[in-house]
């Protein structure tokens, strides 16, 4: 991929050659992480958006402890998704106030911790209030909650949808009043609202539309709100490009349509801020994952190159993880970057099942034994997501460089 240099026919990483990067890790597969490319997606992000937007990196999409303590420092904020995150996000340095925490089915343990730490919960049930007040009384603290609420409308074009209809996440819209109501009585410390309507979207018009639904439903149910509005969560959906087809996201629109946001805001809620959460978007195309050819072979006139690495590690490249038609991520033989002699090969793990393909059917410099297939956009929804004790063999590496 562009991002990443060449130099004498090998990718370059982190300013090191493939090659060398393999025997500094010591052995594959591993995934390796650029910290160049981490700092510019932000500083290209903050020159497209409103100064105003407090950036949020949602670290479910890479919890790496070493990556999370580098987005620490870039972002205004850290939102984790369990109490196990939330420990991460706290020994990178990430400042309490600044850290929100989501998702449904949380346990007393974990809301009692949340509650110790200082951070903002998002509620996502009834439930979770009457938690939150025993937490509250027994540490003596106040809980800090926004709302997370399931808007009636879903964010059109994205790859997940996170809201609208029947959802798991949050609290359905039309009952969110009865909420702040149940918010107010047990004395909560209510901050805002938290709408996350879809990810991975590509159309800048379809972010800019949800967004402004999302703004207009927050304005509205802050009327009923038990104390003056302090943030409002607009959630992510920016998508990366994966497949053939794929263009960049434009965030031309969608910074003009997060300045009128913030006009706005300031007049109607002026004690509150915008926030943008963003996960894949903001180390996607940072990372990649790289194996190494340990056997080639022909079946019935079909080549295959049998490597160290397969779905155990990098489950979404294997086409398992939400895709409804399997699309290949884009790929190369990392210290052949240059030859000209290709062929059409299919890249496949160790493991006994059909479905550990990495590559399927891709043209490709023609690859031995000891070459290394490198696997893009891995920076996101990889290692964590994979499982990686099926059938025992060892764990990928993770390294940032």
């Amino acid at each position: 991929m562009s991002q990443f240099p060449i130099v004498n026919g090998e990718l370059v990483v982190g300013g090191m050659t493939l090659t060398r990067l393999a025997a500094r890790a010591g052995r594959t597969p591993f995934y390796a992480y650029d910290r160049q490319l981490l700092t510019r997606r932000v500083t290209e992000l903050r020159t497209a958006l409103p100064r105003e937007i407090k950036l949020h990196y949602a670290m479910k999409a890479n919890p790496m402890p070493a990556l999370v303590c580098h987005m620490a420092g870039l972002t205004d904020g850290i939102d984790v998704a369990s109490a196990g995150e939330l420990q991460v996000a706290l020994n990178a340095g990430a400042t309490p106030d600044n850290i929100s925490f989501a998702g449904p089915g949380k346990t007393q343990a974990e809301i009692r911790q949340a509650v110790a730490a200082g951070i903002l919960v998002n509620l996502e049930s009834f439930r979770e209030v009457a938690l939150l007040a025993d937490a509250s009384q027994a540490l003596g603290l106040p809980a800090r909650v926004a709302v997370r609420v399931n808007p009636a409308f879903e964010l059109k074009s994205s790859g997940m949808k996170m809201g609208g209809g029947p959802k798991q996440f949050g609290v359905d819209a039309e009952q969110v009043p009865e909420l702040l109501q149940a918010i107010g009585s047990a004395g909560l410390a209510f901050e805002g609202f938290h709408l996350f309507a879809g990810s991975q979207n590509l159309k800048p018009g379809a972010i800019a539309e949800a967004q402004q639904r999302s703004f207009a439903l927050a304005l509205e149910l802050a009327q009923l709100a038990p104390n003056p509005v302090r943030s409002i969560n607009l959630g992510g959906g920016f998508g990366i490009p994966y497949f053939p087809g794929d263009r960049p996201l434009d965030l031309g629109p969608i910074g003009d349509n997060l300045s009128a946001i913030i006009a706005e805001a300031g007049q109607r809620l002026p004690n509150a801020e915008i926030v943008i959460e963003l996960g894949r978007y903001l180390v996607g195309d940072a990372g990649v994952y790289v194996c190494r050819v340990i056997d080639r072979k022909v079946s019935r006139g079909q080549t295959y190159l049998v490597a160290d690495g397969g779905l155990h590690h990098h489950l979404a490249a294997s086409g398992n993880f939400g895709q409804v038609i399997r699309k290949n991520y884009p790929a190369a033989i990392g210290n052949r970057m240059s030859a000209t002699n290709v062929e059409t090969v299919s890249v496949v793990g160790p493991l006994c099942t059909p479905l550990d393909v990495l590559v399927d059917q891709m043209t490709l410099p023609v690859a031995h034994e000891g070459d290394l297939v490198v696997i893009f956009q891995s920076g996101a929804y990889g290692a964590s997501v994979s499982p990686e004790f099926f059938l025992g063999h060892p764990a990928a590496l993770e390294i940032l460089v």
